[in-house]
């Protein structure tokens, strides 16, 4: 149904404009990148579901209280544009005055027909899923592919919250397990933990991939791929970025429930082995407590080095820290495996990192986000200084170890020192939580140091391929560097990275 408002809202609208005279604080990263603290309106929770970027260059945010408002950066001014939303957690552009938001009830179609800079057609796009009442069902997206298919994902409910007795769509307890004593999320209305795929002139959504638990991110790379990260908890052993396929189940079980062809029951009470067979393993783990806890947001750096050396990289937002990944990609065998590493760790920048986008200068704007767990508001905006970082570019896989590019030349007997590459491996069992394992706790296995038996350097001293004593599919193999310098004897700004190894090269 289509609503037209009648614009009551215009008081609010000017009490909430707003401009400041600086844009930011800065605090320079090895003289590469700085970070910027835009100034918020005075008396807005800044808790940010959504931002992206108007034909016109402005930014459009939605915050989960309800607001979408407008930001100029030229004179960095606010103006209201909607209220009255339920915990928006998504926003596309479709012109400088239309926009899709993703709320709890709903995807809808925000619009200013008349002019004035307000909304006053907000039109259901979709609500064709189910809603239990569950405190923990957010709904993320929606993101659009080359063909127009929108999609967004759809969280699974908490055990420490309950079920409403009025409820939307059909109740299915096979979901759930409630077994006492036993952590879970589950899903008994309508593919909840479900990626769900909306073709272009149609309301109803279609069912795209299932397994997921709190999918707070999705997003394309150059080549079209979807991505999907998920939060660890029960079934999740630690945070993944997922190359989502349609057709594929991802690993958490409770959403099989709403798969046509399910016939088994309780999925959840399933054997694990079947289960494991099923199910698509993440491109990229996210090891918890050392590299994320709660990724969001998945990024293409589009902006073909206006962000520096990086482009077609993935940034990832993170919740629980000062911290931005990024993700370098590559295929292996047929499918695309990876590594992780920290982008930025503090240096002005705030925890809570749920969206991001980059602007059409080549600045990647972050909106933060607390939402009663470890996190910040606001919104702030990293900008490329112009002077190349020394990191590593990408790290790939050989046949009998890795290559580790750098963005600069690097010192040579730092980089043949050994000494400088402490690798350990170590896998994420498959599983649900013990009965005696926290929620958030990930327990390693098989932890082993793996020593590098050989280095070499490029001409170029761009490039160390290194030779390892043994490598096996299905680990993460974390590097920590030590004293790699560049030729100007300056450290690399990260020294952490972390391989997915889930095939190896043929």
């Amino acid at each position: 149904m289509t609503i037209h408002l009648k614009l009551t809202q215009v008081f609010f609208a000017c009490f909430l404009l707003f401009s400041s005279n600086s844009p930011a604080n800065t605090d320079p990263i090895n003289k590469a990148y700085s970070v910027q603290t835009i100034q918020t309106p005075p008396g807005l929770i800044s808790e940010t579901g959504g931002l992206a970027f108007l034909p016109d260059g402005r930014l459009v945010a939605c915050f989960i209280r309800g607001e979408i408002m407008i930001y100029t950066p030229k004179t960095n001014q606010w103006k209201l544009f909607a209220t009255g939303l339920h915990e928006p957690l998504g926003i596309q552009v479709i012109s400088n005055s239309e926009f899709l938001v993703m709320q709890r009830p709903e995807l809808t179609r925000i619009k200013d027909t008349d002019g004035d800079g307000l909304a006053d057609v907000y039109e259901k796009v979709t609500d064709d899923f189910g809603i239990s009442g569950n405190y923990h069902e957010f709904n993320y997206g929606p993101v659009k592919d080359s063909k127009g298919n929108q999609f967004i994902a759809l969280n699974t409910a908490s055990q420490g919250g309950s079920v409403k007795p009025e409820i939307r769509g059909a109740l299915n307890n096979l979901g759930r397990d409630m077994t006492p004593g036993i952590y879970e999320m589950y899903s008994v209305v309508p593919f909840r933990g479900w990626v769900m795929k909306l073709v272009p002139g149609t309301r109803k959504l279609q069912p795209y991939a299932s397994g997921f638990r709190s999918p707070n991110g999705l997003g394309f790379d150059l080549e079209g791929n979807l991505f999907v990260t998920d939060n660890q908890s029960d079934w999740v052993e630690t945070s993944t970025l997922y190359h989502v396929r349609e057709g594929k189940f991802y690993g958490h079980p409770a959403s099989l429930v709403w798969n046509k062809d399910w016939k088994g029951g309780k999925p959840v009470l399933s054997p694990l082995d079947e289960l494991d067979k099923m199910r698509t393993k993440a491109a990229v783990l996210f090891p918890q407590g050392i590299m994320a806890n709660s990724p969001s947001q998945p990024l293409c750096d589009v902006t073909e080095g206006k962000f520096g050396p990086f482009a077609g990289q993935l940034f990832v937002g993170e919740m629980n820290r000062a911290r931005i990944i990024r993700v370098m990609l590559e295929k292996v065998d047929g499918e695309l495996q990876g590594a992780c590493i920290p982008f930025i760790d503090g240096h002005g920048l705030r925890r809570g990192n749920n969206r991001l986008a980059f602007a059409p200068d080549g600045s990647l704007w972050v909106g933060q986000i607390a939402f009663g767990w470890g996190g910040d508001q606001g919104i702030q905006r990293i900008v490329f200084n112009g002077d190349l970082p020394n990191d590593i570019h990408t790290m790939k896989l050989t046949k009998n170890g890795f290559d580790l590019t750098f963005t600069q030349a690097i010192e040579k007997a730092t980089a043949l020192n050994p000494e400088n590459y402490k690798f350990r491996h170590y896998y994420y069992k498959y599983q649900r939580k013990p009965k005696n394992q926290g929620a958030d706790t990930s327990v390693q296995q098989d932890i082993q140091e793996v020593s590098v038996t050989g280095i070499k350097i490029s001409a170029d001293r761009k490039k160390v391929s290194l030779k390892m004593a043994a490598l096996k599919a299905g680990y993460v193999y974390e590097l920590k560097l030590g004293n790699i310098t560049n030729t100007k004897a300056e450290p690399l700004t990260n020294k952490l990275i972390c391989y997915t190894l889930n095939k190896l090269v043929p």
